[in-house]
């Protein structure tokens, strides 16, 4: 029997080279599509941060976890959506147990 709907965490890191109030949209705007989608848990501003390696010669960027509850074909359209948006440098959606 196929699940109904699965916990999930995604981390996103935004490009800082745009200004505080872009960065504040695109966090608005990924929990705005979860919620459309699914169930909002949490979203945990880690803030500015230093990179481990540089990412398109930006040595820092700010960090975004999100936890939420969704049918299991979601995590894959939020993926395809946060690689075409501009302004995220990186990514990791996983299945929470």
């Amino acid at each position: 029997m196929a699940k109904l709907s699965e916990k999930y965490e995604a981390m996103l890191v935004f490009s800082l080279k745009k200004d505080e109030e872009q960065v504040k949209a695109l966090v608005e705007k990924f929990s705005d599509l979860i919620k459309a989608n699914g169930t909002l848990e949490n979203v945990d501003e880690w803030g500015k941060r230093k990179l481990a390696y540089e990412i398109n010669y930006e040595g820092e960027g700010y960090y975004v976890l999100y936890n939420f509850e969704s049918k299991p074909d979601f995590p894959a359209e939020f993926e395809r959506i946060v690689s075409i948006t501009d302004g995220v440098l990186r990514w990791c959606t996983v299945l929470r147990k």
